[in-house]
């Protein structure tokens, strides 16, 4: 038998399958990518008495793989917090789905262990920009305030490193990441003693003090629209970069660009946080639009149907 570890390449789909295995440790097959490589049930080629642990992907996209695995006998666990739509009724299916704005999979990963190794939900938790869950998470972990800030920090940097179009932007593959990860088990030691944590914080960082020159390209009452450069520095800043934004205005819906190879654009939006919902129907309207209701995003939006997305934005938000 064969076992597939699918994940997400960001802190949440990292800090989710770090429970799991730190729990219970399998020898898998890993199968994950950048952020926006969600399709990646397509990859797996499981036949009768396989298994695959599914996290941090959107059902929704993979519905059609994930309904030939079932069909094959593959047994699939499934944790995520995006859209689903229907979820199917199968005996090999095992679903722990939950779209509410104030969960990650990792949060969900963490009930299912009931707090086993709730260090990494935190981590999970604060990659996704979920301040208030993750500091409530915490609140069980004796933390110093040094300590909650690392691993801020941390979640930051997950993501930040998986945020470009495909694994070529990243500064470390995210499943070379993620064994990096399991053999320090404890978050600390990781960020005191790898250099790969070394190169992503300090690209991190430099990525970000050149985001922060950018202005809103388009300024409107509820919403702010920021335009990055074709860049693979822009790429990967352009999640936590939105994050940021979010942060300091609450009350604001701010849509992130980057313009892409083709002509179009990559497209990341948050909804106000002092309303989180919404984002992912308005990216849903345009071809390869998904996400979760708080922050979603557009893989590749014609340059042509830019004003339209401005539009909508305005809509949603106004």
């Amino acid at each position: 038998m064969t076992h597939f570890d699918v994940f997400n390449g960001d802190a949440d789909g990292i800090g989710a399958l770090l429970q799991l295995r730190l729990a219970a440790p399998i020898d898998a097959v890993l199968v994950t990518g950048a952020k926006r490589d969600v399709a990646l049930l397509d990859r797996v080629a499981g036949r009768a008495g396989d298994a695959a642990t599914v996290l941090d992907i959107s059902l929704a996209v993979n519905r059609s793989a994930l309904q030939r695995l079932l069909d094959r006998g593959v047994t699939v666990e499934y944790f995520d917090h995006h859209y689903a739509g229907e979820i199917p009724v199968h005996p090999c299916l095992d679903a722990h789905i939950d779209p509410d704005s104030s969960v990650c999979t990792g949060i969900l990963v963490d009930r299912h262990l009931a707090g086993r190794h709730r260090v990494w939900a935190v981590v999970a938790a604060f990659g996704d920009n979920l301040t208030a869950a993750a500091e409530g998470l915490a609140s069980s972990l004796a933390l110093s305030g040094q300590q909650m800030a690392a691993l801020r920090d941390l979640g930051d940097c997950l993501t930040y490193n998986a945020c470009g179009v495909g694994v070529e932007d990243t500064i470390v593959h995210p499943g070379e990441l993620y064994r990096i990860l399991l053999r320090h088990a404890d978050p600390f030691r990781f960020m005191a003693t790898d250099t790969a944590f070394a190169a992503i914080d300090e690209a991190r960082r430099r990525d970000l003090d050149l985001a922060r020159r950018t202005r809103p390209a388009q300024v409107l009452p509820r919403a702010r629209v920021y335009v990055l450069p074709d860049a693979a520095w822009a790429r990967r800043v352009r999640g936590i970069f939105a994050n940021e934004l979010a942060n300091a205005e609450p009350g604001l819906a701010h849509a992130l660009l980057t313009a892409n190879t083709g002509g179009g654009f990559a497209v990341s939006v948050r909804a106000p946080l002092a309303n989180a919902r919404g984002a992912d129907a308005l990216c849903r309207q345009f071809p390869g639009g998904g996400g979760r209701a708080a922050a979603a995003g557009i893989n590749d939006l014609p340059r042509e149907r830019l004003r339209e997305f401005v539009e909508a934005l305005a809509t949603a938000f106004g």
